[in-house]
């Protein structure tokens, strides 16, 4: 019973991180963007498909631990799975030359192309926020994950 207090503790408190206060199941707040690659994404666009958002920075050391199992979440879900790291606060020539010496397979955004970021208010990296086929938020994480918590996450959108 304890354990499961605390779960609820630990959900609500990252709540407030989570564009004010949505509560989980609830449907996203409007957020578009465009990738490094320039290609745009919304709300809208992103319907009917399960959507993992990373928050990370590429000074962050947990961010690295974490980046083989996003890169495996990305592997085994393909196209079921769009996963959009963010990187917070960084420019896209630091994002670049990061990615030139550690390349990822995930769509990479910039915080000065989206307002994910600003919305979701991120406290610590890295931060995951999973999104259903709906839109809707129904999981949020702080910190590392690994392949388990990742799938964890993942189950909740609705991918098995």
């Amino acid at each position: 019973m304890a354990s499961k207090l605390l779960t609820i503790a630990v959900l609500l408190c990252l709540l407030p991180a989570c564009g004010g206060g949505e509560p989980l199941g609830q449907e996203a707040p409007p957020f578009s963007g465009r990738t490094l690659d320039g290609a745009k994404f919304s709300n809208e666009s992103l319907k009917g498909k399960v959507v993992l958002i990373q928050f990370w920075a590429t000074w962050c050391g947990f961010c690295r631990k974490d980046q083989p199992a996003v890169e495996d979440v990305v592997k085994r879900y393909g196209s079921k799975l769009t996963v959009l790291a963010v990187s917070v606060n960084e420019t896209k020539s630091v994002i670049r030359e990061y990615l030139a010496q550690s390349p990822r397979s995930v769509t990479v955004v910039a915080t000065e192309d989206t307002n994910l970021p600003r919305i979701f208010q991120p406290r610590g990296f890295p931060t995951y926020l999973a999104l259903n086929k709906d839109g809707n938020i129904v999981g949020v994480r702080e910190g590392l994950a690994g392949l388990e918590g990742l799938q964890t996450l993942i189950k909740r959108a609705g991918l098995e």
